[in-house]
């Protein structure tokens, strides 16, 4: 059916809809060579999907017809929030890529006692957005019609505080990765799975390189976190918060 493009529109589900590709979904039809009568399948970000078709091709402009509205199941049956300490160099663009073909639904970095990577301002912001792009092309390769949203950066102790204070009128599974006193993944899975049944939104709290400090570690238990544990090794700061959502893949889709 052609290539999977991400676009902004957010009212495509009316057949016969015709309009402009963004510049970056343009972009790549252009160089794929596509040609008016080309198949192309259109994707919104937030769940909606669409056969669509080239009608016209310019050196700027591509213009596309909206055919029919698609079914794409490929989401978790529970949304996953990773809240992760930032690895540095180019790991977190990995962890990201990764995270969205396993099935995240949001990113929330984080800046922690231990992080190497620290950022803030506009440098935070060029960041987001960079990650942000990068879990779209994920997306349009992986055959997700939803785009894991990566938050604002934030430091860790004020923005478990928000936490708290959001989470007082609504239910959430909230796990952190510990290597102390904790309970083993699997079971623990299971035993949310069945108390909280029909709580579709769960977070998962990672430190950086080194982990959590002890502090850190300590006020989340404090707000209600729960220690889970991912076993005898010691994983890193990008390959923890990955286990986390191939088990609950394997555990809850399977």
């Amino acid at each position: 059916m052609g290539p999977r493009l991400h676009v902004n529109q957010h009212c495509l589900n009316v057949s016969g809809a015709a309009f402009a590709l963004d510049e970056g979904a343009a972009r790549h039809v252009q160089v794929l060579r596509l040609q008016p009568g080309d198949r192309v399948r259109l994707f919104d970000g937030v769940g909606g999907e669409w056969a669509a078709e080239v009608l016209e091709m310019g050196r700027k402009l591509v213009q596309v017809r909206v055919t029919d509205a698609l079914v794409n199941e490929r989401e978790l049956p529970v949304r996953v929030t990773l809240a992760v300490g930032m690895p540095a160099n180019d790991r977190m663009d990995a962890l990201i890529e990764k995270a969205t073909e396993l099935g995240a639904h949001a990113i929330q970095p984080l800046v922690c006692a231990r992080s190497v990577l620290r950022l803030d301002g506009e440098r935070a912001a060029k960041k987001v957005a960079h990650w942000q792009a990068v879990a779209v092309s994920a997306s349009e390769q992986c055959g997700r019609s939803v785009v894991p949203q990566v938050q604002a950066v934030q430091a860790l102790a004020p923005w478990l505080r928000q936490q708290a204070e959001d989470g007082a009128g609504g239910e959430v599974v909230r796990g952190v990765l510990s290597l102390r006193d904790a309970r083993p993944l699997g079971g623990w899975l299971e035993r949310a799975a069945t108390e909280q049944p029909d709580c579709r939104d769960w977070v998962f709290l990672s430190g950086p390189e080194g982990g959590l400090s002890e502090e850190e570690e300590g006020l989340a238990l404090g707000l209600g976190w729960q220690a889970v544990s991912l076993g005898r090794r010691v994983l890193r700061a990008d390959t923890a918060p990955l286990s986390v959502l191939s088990v609950i893949g394997a555990r809850l889709e399977g």
